[in-house]
């Protein structure tokens, strides 16, 4: 069988975008830098001194605030949403035409599908800009009056998605199929394959019809047969027949009960931790190939996680309709406390019609398995054999183990163990057996050398030679070194070339503050060579013919712009394939008028690292004057705020405040990514948490985040109390207008109990402070009026109290 991927955390249950310091700058002016460079055993949070001298800064009404804030949103809200991505390229192979490629991709305000013709040849002259054509006839992508589903509007929580219409496709090369879901539909449309290319006019998208009630979600076609795609529907596995119209539920795990406690199961569905702490977003897997038989009918298979969330505990959260007085119940399994449970199971499903076969060239499934510690990760083969029929009947269940073959045994091919934490990732690229007792593959292993690089790995399958189906390592060859990166994280990709035995990645070799592309032989490692400007911060997706590739690039002083790349050379050398811009797809738009970018620098820490942080300097700066200073700090896992790439987006606020008069510095301490596990690694046990839909008591948060970082409750008590913020309000400003503390009420991540319990110990305390909650937002605001409200509400703060 061809390989399926999965990734399972213990029991089978991980925040993504959490803050240590905060979401506002106004939190961030009451904590001092001692989290700059790792968090002392003793650090809190102290008052600053009172500023003798009156500050320069510009004061506004709550109006002329607003008029602030809209004009700098409507700028980072018109480079947001334009900007294509997802892209595929498609070779053409029409030896007359003028064209080598057809490039798709999502974009636009509404995000539409769109395709853009790569020309064979250019004028080195002039820039050529690419046109960029709709694959979709007057369609439209958004749901009546934006009216998401339940399960959508938490989907995209979980994937952080603020844009609309279509946001993710599948694509399926032999036929040109591609399949998306919008407007709480799905549809399809083909360009390209097998069946040429549209000349012209857009093509009219087909919508799949369905007897289903409720949402179809996370549709992806079958690969070794197109006619045949796969969904889910109210937490159950769905198959259907586009050509036919044919469809069929394949499990049937879910009840479809109001009731969350009598309902407990799911299949194909990750669970709400696998999804916000390890972003894997999908629970089921086609098998890349399928087996023709004789009469010729196929056989495909459909890898699948069923989970039983029986033992994990119910929170009520309040419900998006507040007029009714209700409350949304889910599943939440706090740290220390039981996960869910998953189990694998495949599906076999066989057709009779006639259609042409496609070689199966691999035996094995595959899947990484993780201990709850998270310290501990194995790769494991799975061959079908492995898997028995499904039944209720133990007599049954126990034929059907006795008739497994005695050589059938899962294969783990790799494991890794570390002291801190693993990373965990989707880059894993297995090459086809040659041999019956050797496995090859590509993968990425950070604990090795506390930095995530590439490896060739040869592992010999021998059954029965270990009782605990570890496999014996015949070879690991490093294929990249050094204190830097290989992005892994993510949702990252590597583009493996087995002609050229050439692989492309994204990392940090040149500097930590830029991402870029480069290319390394796995035959011969040695030479790793940079494809991508310096100077510059760059996002790259490679053709699967790896002759082209697009760069979505900017830095601190430039918005992104998006440009083609043809990578020209000697064919005796692939290694050394120089780039060559080719075509623009997007200019970089300008900064606005008020602009100024903010300065990097680096400084030692007291630690032995370098830090590195950003400075934004008063628009009104003059010698002499005094200003007010924001210190705006993240200080967690999993993010990296100063880097060369452009800030005019998601943090336009902070030029905002420097245009007032405020100086803004940002830093980057230990505990942040893309600087090796020693460097994050610093916050192992000790997490400290306050303001901006804050954890404030650790011991109610979710097993995946705390559990990794924390370690469990009963083995960390001290470090869960010195890390919780709500146990230690009595250290907090005593003076007024000193704290604000912001929450959506409806928040199902960061519960808004956290901001209850610690109002009310403040309270306790005899302590003051300000509370803004956004009654109809959850942990990520999404209403566009919201948001507004949100950063008026941080300038006028600052303005009125700094």
């Amino acid at each position: 069988m061809g390989s399926f991927r999965i990734l399972f955390y213990n029991g089978h249950t991980g925040p993504c975008n959490f803050n240590v310091f905060s979401k506002t700058e106004a939190t961030c002016v009451t904590v001092s830098m001692t989290a700059v460079d790792g968090l002392s055993d003793n650090a809190e949070v102290v008052e600053m001194e009172d500023v003798p001298s009156q500050f320069f800064v510009e004061k506004h009404s709550w109006e002329g605030l607003r008029d602030i804030i809209h004009c700098s949103r409507k700028y980072s809200g018109m480079i947001a949403n334009k900007a294509p991505h997802d892209f595929q390229f498609v070779q053409k192979n029409d030896e007359n035409g003028p064209h080598s490629h057809r490039l798709y991709y999502l974009g636009n305000r509404e995000n539409s599908l769109l395709y853009s013709e790569i020309p064979k040849k250019i004028r080195k002259e002039a820039l050529l800009v690419l046109s960029w054509k709709q694959m979709l006839d007057h369609f439209q992508a958004t749901p009546h009056q934006g009216a998401y589903s339940r399960e959508e509007e938490l989907l995209r929580e979980r994937k952080r998605l603020g844009a609309f219409g279509i946001t993710s496709y599948d694509y399926h090369s032999q036929t040109g199929l591609f399949l998306f879901q919008a407007s709480n539909s799905l549809f399809y449309c083909q360009d390209g394959g097998n069946n040429g290319f549209i000349q012209s006019a857009p093509v009219k998208p087909m919508e799949i019809k369905t007897q289903c009630s409720g949402t179809r979600m996370d549709p992806k076609i079958c690969p070794g047969d197109p006619d045949f795609i796969a969904f889910i529907n109210n937490n159950d596995l769905w198959i259907a027949n586009i050509k036919t119209g044919e469809e069929r539920r394949l499990t049937y795990c879910h009840k479809g009960l109001d009731n969350v406690k009598e309902d407990p199961k799911s299949a194909g569905v990750a669970t709400f931790v696998i999804q916000e702490e390890f972003d894997r977003f999908t629970g089921y897997w086609w098998s890349p190939t399928a087996v023709e038989d004789p009469n010729g009918g196929k056989t495909v298979y459909l890898l699948y996680e069923e989970v039983d969330e029986t033992e994990v505990e119910i929170i009520h959260v309040p419900s998006p309709a507040l007029e009714e007085r209700k409350a949304d119940a889910y599943r939440y399994p706090r740290t220390g406390s039981k996960n869910p449970q998953s189990t694998l199971k495949l599906a076999e499903i066989k057709t009779d019609h006639q259609g042409r076969g496609t070689i199966f060239h691999s035996r094995f499934g595959w899947a990484v398995l993780l201990d709850r510690s998270q310290r501990k990760l194995q790769l494991v083969l799975l061959p079908p054999a492995l898997f028995i029929p499904v039944t209720d009947d133990p007599a049954l269940r126990q034929e059907s183990l006795e008739a497994v073959p005695t050589n059938t045994q899962p294969y783990i091919i790799y494991e890794e163990t570390t002291d801190v934490w693993i990373n965990v990732h989707d880059i894993f690229y297995p090459f086809i057996q040659t041999t019956e007792d050797e496995f090859t593959f590509i993968w990425v292993n950070e604990s090795k050398t506390g930095f995530s690089h590439l490896y060739k790995i040869t592992s010999q399958l021998q059954p029965g030679c270990y009782r605990d189906f570890k496999c014996a390592i015949k070879e690991e060859v490093t294929l990249t070194c050094g204190e830097w990166e290989v992005l892994a994280r993510h949702g990252s990709k590597i583009w493996v070339n087995e002609a050229t035995k050439l692989v492309y990645f994204q990392g940090t070799r040149d500097t930590p503050l830029e991402h870029h592309l480069y290319v390394v032989s796995y035959e011969s490692p040695g030479d790793v060579v940079r494809l991508t400007k310096p100077g510059f911060s760059h996002s790259c997706s490679v053709s699967q013919n790896f002759d082209f590739f697009v760069s979505h690039y900017s830095n601190v002083s430039t918005p992104p712009c998006v440009h083609v790349y043809k990578l020209t050379g000697s064919e005796g050398d692939p290694l050394h394939m120089v780039p060559e811009f080719w075509a623009s797809m997007m200019e970089s738009p300008g900064c606005p008028g008020d602009y100024n970018p903010p300065e990097i620098f680096d400084f030692p820490g007291k630690s032995g690292f370098q830090l590195y942080g950003m400075v934004y300097k008063p628009h009104n700066l003059q010698s002499g004057r005094k200003h007010p200073t924001v210190l705006f700090v993240y200080g967690g896992p999993q993010v990296q705020l100063v880097n060369n790439s452009f800030k005019g987006m998601k943090y336009l606020r902070l030029n905002t405040l420097a245009s007032l008069g405020y100086a803004v510095v940002v830093i980057d301490g230990r505990g942040s990514c893309q600087r090796g596990l020693e460097f994050e690694g610093a916050l192992k046990n000790k997490m400290l948490a306050i303001a901006g839909a804050p954890v404030t008591v650790w011991m109610a948060y979710d097993t995946g985040y705390t559990e990794r970082y924390m370690d469990v409750p009963e083995n960390n008590q001290q470090g869960y109390e010195e890390g919780s913020v709500a146990l230690h309000v009595d250290k907090l400003p005593s003076e007024p207008n000193r704290l604000l503390i912001l929450h959506g009420f409806l928040d199902e991540n960061v519960h808004f109990f956290h901001t209850n319990f610690l109002v009310s110990q403040i309270i306790r305390a005899g302590k003051p402070y300000q509370l803004q909650v956004y009654p109809n937002e959850r942990h990520s605001i999404r209403c566009p009026e919201s948001g507004e409200h949100y950063e008026i509400m941080l300038l006028h703060f600052l303005q009125q109290y700094l």
